[in-house]
């Protein structure tokens, strides 16, 4: 498809889309790194007794992630500011 013919709009959103799926992919790939080390330098040797670390990792980064969703599926700041506008318009309009 020929960028003029696109809805920028649009086309914006799916770009937000698609990198949350790749971060999403390098979460879960980057996160499963992490336990494997646990796992074999902590966790086989103690019986899933010794401290899991990893967990701070996918708290942290899970609590971005979850922001980069909301973003990707529920708007920006720029939709919300859009509405507003668009709200404030027919306010007046209605005066």
């Amino acid at each position: 498809m020929l960028p003029e013919q696109r809805d920028e709009n649009l086309w914006r959103i799916a770009k937000k889309r698609a990198a949350f799926r790749r971060h999403v992919f390098t979460y879960i790939i980057i996160i499963g790194f992490f336990w494997g080390i646990w796992w074999f330098t902590i966790g086989r040797r103690s019986g899933l007794s010794g401290y899991p670390w990893p967990v701070w990792i996918m708290l942290a980064w899970g609590i971005g992630l979850a922001f980069n969703y909301f973003d990707a599926y529920h708007g920006s700041g720029e939709d919300l500011t859009q509405q507003e506008y668009e709200k404030l318009k027919r306010e007046r309009g209605a005066k």
